[in-house]
């Protein structure tokens, strides 16, 4: 993770005057500190995520670090809310078209990850508006052909879908309730009263996100919605834990990460493992790749943040409270996105897709979800290659090899060995 900073604090960090602070193990924190006084002296306005270098926001639940100064930045802890808010409602409303059970690659396509970010803008902006929870899918994809508009009528008279449906309109109106409680324990300067608002937003979201996690719901969807469905309960588990974060319940929130994290990348394998076709995989390939390249990595960023912030003393804390939060100009919240252009994810999946085949670009997502996958695929093939006069096949250093020709090499040497069964049978 690399962190971008304002034009002044970069250019001190540049000239030898401030550097990034850093954890016990040498990880930066996004957080620039005058190396002479130790003074902090900026948070982060930007972050970089590997592989793809694409710019993501720091508002996966809140940065941190700016967490101990909502009290004073709360209008950006407003549009936070508002974003994740903004955010469920496309999810949420992207199901629709998915609908329950098997689902048509033309409706997969016309709420893949691109047209997610352009819905999101469009509610950003106020071109769309949010009604219990989803949005007006004619009019979001006015623009799509008559086989999507035809698929969205069917599926208001969908019986099994309209029973999900409730569930979640009832969900939503807890979680909206909750987002409602937080802004208005942010303006409370009691911190008695303020504690009590959080607890009671706290409850909403328990009951929300117990519905949003329910197997049953989940499994009578295909792996596209599952996945959606997934993410809308990924990012209300973030909300809560920004309400433990508000509380100063630091251990919490450092568990709490962990634990989402670790469920993000369970829940990944097993939406990857009930993929059944290519038209599924064009959808789950670029979005599973989305969260595991940029939202993890902010994840594991805002942990590290809240474990060192737990070993600086009462004096650091408060200069640290009492620092001044980035422009709102300036913040990667206002970032200029070009969404006249695939994300980079997309492209990145279509290249791919020119150079393999099915299994081995489902291998491929398994990897990126869990990279230590990739050691069986890489025993097999160093063992098959030599076994059948092909070394060469057989690196001495894995790790100068994509997950991309591994993946080709396992199951062209399956394909091999199979036909070698056949023939002799």
């Amino acid at each position: 993770m690399i962190f971008i900073f304002s034009k002044a604090i970069q250019a001190g960090i540049d000239s030898g005057a401030y550097e990034v602070v850093k954890n016990s193990a040498g990880v930066a924190l996004g957080i620039a500190r005058n190396k002479a006084t130790g003074q902090f002296v900026g948070h982060a306005i930007r972050a970089v995520a590997d592989p793809f270098l694409a710019l993501a926001p720091l508002q996966i639940g809140l940065s941190g670090m700016q967490m101990a100064q909502t009290h004073r930045g709360f209008q950006k802890t407003y549009r936070m809310l508002d974003d994740l808010r903004n955010s469920v409602a496309v999810l949420q409303a992207s199901t629709a078209l998915i609908g329950v059970g098997t689902v048509a690659g033309v409706a997969l396509s016309a709420v893949n990850i691109w047209q997610t970010l352009k819905l999101r803008e469009d509610i950003k902006q106020l071109r769309l508006e949010v009604k219990n929870g989803f949005i007006d899918l004619k009019r979001a994809l006015h623009d799509q052909n008559a086989e999507i508009l035809q698929r969205i009528d069917r599926m208001a008279e969908d019986l099994q879908f309209k029973n999900h449906q409730m569930i979640l309109v009832v969900s939503h109106g807890k979680f909206i309730g909750a987002v409602n409680c937080l802004k208005t324990a942010l303006m409370l300067t009691d911190v008695k009263e303020r504690n009590a608002t959080l607890t009671l937003a706290e409850g909403m979201l328990q009951n929300a996100l117990a519905n949003y996690n329910n197997p049953a719901l989940c499994h009578e969807t295909s792996a596209a919605g599952q996945l959606r469905r997934m993410e809308c309960s990924w990012v209300m588990d973030q909300t809560l834990t920004t309400i433990y974060q508000l509380k100063g319940a630091h251990e919490v929130v450092s568990v709490r990460l962990f634990d989402l994290r670790k469920k993000i990348r369970d829940s990944s394998l097993e939406i990857i493992d009930r993929c059944e076709c290519d038209n599924e995989l064009d959808f789950l390939f670029p979005e599973v790749t989305r969260i595991h390249t940029q939202d993890l990595p902010l994840l594991e960023s805002w942990q590290n943040q809240v474990e060192w912030m737990k070993s600086l003393s009462p004096s650091e804390l408060k200069e640290l409270a009492s620092l001044e939060l980035p422009d709102e100009e300036k913040s990667a919240t206002t970032a200029n996105t070009n969404l006249a252009e695939p994300p980079v994810e997309l492209s990145f999946y279509e290249t791919l897709k020119q150079k393999s085949h099915y299994d081995s670009l489902r291998d491929q997502l398994r990897f990126i979800v869990k990279p230590e996958l990739r050691q069986h695929h890489e025993s097999y093939v160093f063992q098959r290659a030599n076994a059948t006069g092909y070394p060469a096949l057989a690196p001495s250093n894995w790790q100068e090899v994509p997950d991309l020709t591994v993946a080709n090499l396992y199951h062209y040497f399956k394909q091999q060995e199979q036909y070698g069964y056949s023939a002799m049978l």
